[in-house]
């Protein structure tokens, strides 16, 4: 099976390209195959950070590698967090903050529509740039519902399973997940 590096050490998105791609990439963290820098995601949008990254990688081993970059747009506070998801709060990667600091900047909002935006790209030696993009569609719940997931999964009422990313098992989840349809239209396009 064909390794694919891919730009990122965040634990629960790796599981969750891991088991999407098992049986066609055996899936390879940019840390074990030997990056360890930081990258500075300082794109306008998931597609240009996702590119950032896996460019940056691709070129520091010499090898292609894949990205994503994603996050939550909520249509209530006009798409934030956006690609500001993994740091809205201000630190990067404290997800419980992040949760708390949403569901502060809903109180009294009545409209709790959301979505999950994924946007990936593999990006090759040769410079060839593939990319793919997934959404996928809730709404968000006024506490948090389980303990599954990562980041703002368990306030996200998905509307394809009608629960929380929080309550439901990782291949309900990796079925109809933003991350599932982006890395979908990615293969599609190989």
């Amino acid at each position: 099976m064909k390794k694919l590096i891919v730009a990122s050490n965040n634990k629960g998105k790796l599981k969750e390209i891991k088991e999407i791609l098992s049986g066609i990439y055996e899936v390879v963290p940019m840390g074990e195959a030997g990056f360890n820098e930081d990258i500075v995601e300082d794109g306008n949008t998931f597609f240009e950070n996702a590119l950032i990254k896996a460019k940056t990688v691709s070129e520091a081993l010499g090898a292609d590698a894949l990205a994503d970059d994603s996050g939550l747009c909520v249509e209530a506070l006009g798409g934030a967090p956006g690609i500001y998801s993994a740091r809205y709060s201000g630190h990067h990667g404290d997800d419980a903050a992040n949760r708390v600091k949403l569901l502060k900047e809903l109180e009294g909002k009545e409209n709790r529509n959301a979505k999950f935006v994924s946007a990936v790209v593999l990006y090759k030696t040769n410079g060839e740039i593939v990319k793919g993009v997934g959404e996928t569609y809730g709404k968000i719940a006024f506490k948090e519902e389980g303990t599954n997931g990562f980041g703002y999964d368990s306030l996200f009422i998905s509307d394809d399973l009608h629960k929380s990313f929080g309550v439901a098992s990782g291949e309900e989840k990796n079925s109809i997940s933003h991350r599932k349809r982006a890395l979908i239209d990615l293969l599609g396009h190989l």
